[in-house]
């Protein structure tokens, strides 16, 4: 992507993918030692000089708001992961999305619970117990912790409303080769990316395949819910380049401007 990360997305990232799962009710549990020396290691090297993170070690819920702080309230979460973007460079929201959802897959394959939340928290609050640049903007949060199997009620009614587990069908996410063309690396690399999170699982991505080529592309400039297309668009990159690896394949991003997000290429 540019900059090289000092370390690279873990293949077995593309696993957890399947396995992740929005949480919002957390047992009262700390976080096991391990588990925090991986994720405060993986914060120190999984970053860009755009985006960055912090795990903060107490509890949330004094910084939700809104909906999210009644309906639906995150409960119990012992800690809290910060994604944080240095808004005075260009593509920083693509950059957080990607090394945002690195790290909640890296959560997942440690056993810990997560929620993507972009809106209905208080940044000031959040960037109160960090240590954030002049140019640096906290823009969304996830809480970290252990969770029950078995789902609440608000949790599954939480589910529903937001429709979670629907997805458009991938022939009205993609454009160019038909599918019929397409080497196994683009498909595994397009379902994955079908599957990631978004605001209210609006999918704003879009996806145009080429040769040997994947285009990220907004649905609409138009934004909505207060939380910017092109930080979900940034988890949906990391997503593909997972499918990728799965297939042995790696490749390089670039980033494209107004309606375009980035493209990825696959090494020859």
């Amino acid at each position: 992507m540019g900059t090289a990360l000092a370390v690279a997305p873990k293949k077995e990232w593309y696993n957890s993918i399947s396995q992740r799962n929005s949480r919002r009710n957390f047992k009262e549990q700390a976080l096991d030692e391990s588990a925090v020396e991986k994720l405060v290691g993986l914060c120190q090297d999984f970053k860009f000089p755009e985006a960055r993170a912090e795990l903060v070690l107490r509890s949330s819920s004094d910084i939700y708001k809104g909906a999210m702080g009644s309906y639906g309230k995150i409960k119990g979460a012992p800690a809290y992961m910060a994604f944080i973007a240095n808004t005075s460079f260009p593509h920083h929201l693509e950059r957080l999305g990607y090394l945002g959802e690195g790290l909640i897959l890296e959560a997942t394959n440690l056993g810990l619970s997560t929620c993507w939340v972009g809106g209905f928290f208080r940044p000031e609050t959040v960037a109160n117990a960090l240590s954030i640049g002049p140019n640096e903007r906290v823009m969304a949060v996830t809480p970290v912790g252990y969770t029950k199997k078995n789902y609440s009620l608000e949790e599954r009614l939480m589910s529903g409303m937001a429709k979670s587990k629907k997805r458009l069908p991938i022939a009205e996410l993609v454009s160019g080769l038909p599918q019929d063309e397409w080497p196994r690396w683009v498909k595994l690399a397009v379902e994955a990316a079908r599957l990631a999170p978004s605001a209210v699982n609006r999918q704003p991505w879009r996806f145009h395949i080429g040769n040997q080529q994947i285009i990220v592309m907004l649905d609409s400039i138009v934004e909505t819910y207060n939380i910017p297309k092109r930080l979900d668009c940034g988890i949906a990159m990391l997503h593909i380049e997972l499918g990728a690896l799965a297939c042995g394949v790696r490749g390089d991003w670039q980033f494209l401007n107004e309606e375009g997000v980035a493209v990825f290429t696959a090494e020859k």
